[in-house]
């Protein structure tokens, strides 16, 4: 459990450092320079993320809840959801003019859908650790950056594509669970 505390620990502070620190984090890039500087958070990152994988597949298993079986189903439209908003935080379609933050929006549904259907204490130091980090991090990255000014509208074409982008994606995130031992349609 140790590892895995301390992955989302390290995750958390390599990215609160530029929105919450950004004199520091400017230090940083000025002391070692802006390349050398984003590889050696882009290696905290890489680091934090197996440290998280791996103390989350060797933690024991200690019960906190029991979900239904029908938060299975909320939690695959939850994903569906979480898919769609990663996504569209890379796309050039219109979501980025309703969601400010679509990335973190989307890591605060998959860690609530991902919470609804692991009741253990290994899932809620990963998934609620991860759902506090994004949550924290809006109002950081507000105050860092300033006024929202919205995009344009974009060509529902560019909607279309991530709607097909989200379901192939969607759809190998599914592949890639079963092949893990992992049920996501539940047993």
């Amino acid at each position: 459990m140790t590892l895995l505390i301390l992955g989302v620990v390290l995750w958390s502070v390599a990215h609160f450092i530029k929105p919450g620190l950004p004199a520091q984090r400017a230090a940083i890039d000025v002391a070692i320079g802006i390349k050398p500087a984003r590889g050696v958070f882009a290696a905290l990152i890489v680091a934090s993320l197996a440290m998280m994988i791996i103390g989350y597949r060797n933690a024991e298993y200690i019960g906190l809840w029991d979900s239904p079986a029908y938060m299975t189903h909320i939690n695959n439209t939850l994903m569906i959801a979480s898919v769609a908003l990663f996504g569209g935080a890379h796309s050039k379609g219109n979501i980025k003019r309703f969601v400010r933050h679509p990335m973190l929006l989307s890591v605060v549904v998959w860690s609530l859908a991902h919470l609804l259907v692991n009741g253990d204490l290994a899932a809620l130091i990963l998934f609620g650790g991860l759902l506090v980090w994004a949550v924290a991090s809006i109002p950081m990255i507000n105050a860092r950056d300033g006024a929202w000014v919205k995009p344009p509208p974009a060509p529902r074409k560019k909607d279309f594509i991530l709607v097909a982008i989200t379901i192939v994606v969607y759809g190998i995130i599914v592949t890639l669970h079963a092949l893990a031992g992992v049920s996501p349609f539940g047993s």
